[in-house]
């Protein structure tokens, strides 16, 4: 027994170390020295020593267990580690292609602030020239309409405007009643008249052909005919002009527009480039109508046609 006591302390000693194989060869050892020794050894103490060895046994295997579990779980966060490096590895090259997206698109957004300055003060500038010319238009224009008022006063046509009467004519004016047709028709009449000195073309059109329509045999038929023709001329619709101004010549071949309207004619042919029914409608107003101021207008016109 005490041989048994003192190899004790050396098979603590070998469990404490957790190496089995050789835990089992001491054991063994020592009990084959127990038995040579002392001749024999108690069942008692045998089966104490195989519970402790069983029971290491158990431990070591769940103490590998462990390990491998531990193991795995550093390979598993290691894998993970690994693929977060990937991600944020690719989160910054996506960083910098944004950076450099970012960058061209400035620099963009500056070109374009750029050409909007430019295009901004060329606008300005266009401004300025145009508000030019429309003084320069509208001035043209004034000259235009003191032009047309001295060749129509040249002419002895109508203005929307009656003159006001002097000493003379004011005594001789005497009342007139007229019937209420007679009303209607110098409303109409005046009402396109005075469109037409504004301008309103459409509306002095529609009011001119509203008269003739109403009142076919009206003294101032032939007047709002001949308005009609002077509507599309001014539009420097030439063709319409001559045909509305043939109307008054077929229509009232006794009116006092008929010289007016074969002068005009002869100017509408002229813008067209046609000379020679110009010329021809000109000689025309001459030998009909001699003494008359579109003649002279004519004659005029003539000597500068070649």
């Amino acid at each position: 027994m005490r041989i048994f006591t003192f190899m004790r302390p050396l098979y603590r000693s070998n469990l404490d170390t957790m190496n089995i194989p050789a835990i089992k060869s001491a054991v063994a050892s020592s009990l084959v020295f127990l038995f040579l020794l002392s001749g024999c050894v108690s069942q008692n103490e045998v089966a104490t020593i195989d519970n402790r060895l069983s029971e290491l046994e158990v431990r070591n295997a769940e103490t590998r267990k462990k390990d491998a579990a531990l193991k795995n779980n550093m390979q598993s966060r290691e894998g993970e580690e690994q693929a977060l490096r990937r991600q944020v590895a690719a989160l910054r090259q996506q960083v910098v292609a944004l950076n450099e997206e970012i960058r061209v698109i400035t620099g963009r957004i500056e070109a374009i602030e750029f050409s909007m300055g430019r295009q901004k003060q060329k606008d300005a500038e266009n401004d300025g020239n145009r508000q030019a010319r429309l003084g320069q238009l509208e001035a043209s224009a004034r000259t235009n309409d003191e032009r047309i008022g001295r060749i129509e006063q040249y002419l002895n046509f109508e203005t929307s405007k009656p003159a006001a009467p002097t000493e003379k004519t004011a005594a001789k004016i005497v009342p007139v009643s007229k019937a209420p047709q007679d009303f209607a028709e110098d409303e109409i009449y005046r009402q396109a008249k005075q469109a037409f000195d504004q301008g309103n073309s459409d509306s002095a059109r529609k009011k001119f052909n509203e008269l003739i329509e109403r009142y076919p045999k009206s003294e101032r038929a032939d007047n709002a005919q001949f308005w009609i023709g002077e509507i599309y001329y001014r539009e420097k619709w030439y063709e319409k002009a001559i045909l509305e101004y043939q109307k008054v010549i077929e229509n009232y071949p006794k009116g006092n527009k008929v010289p007016a309207s074969l002068l005009k004619q002869g100017f509408a042919f002229l813008n067209l480039g046609d000379k020679a029914n110009s010329r021809l409608i000109l000689q025309e107003l001459i030998k009909k109508y001699p003494k008359t101021n579109e003649a002279k207008i004519a004659k005029d016109k003539l000597k500068n046609l070649k």
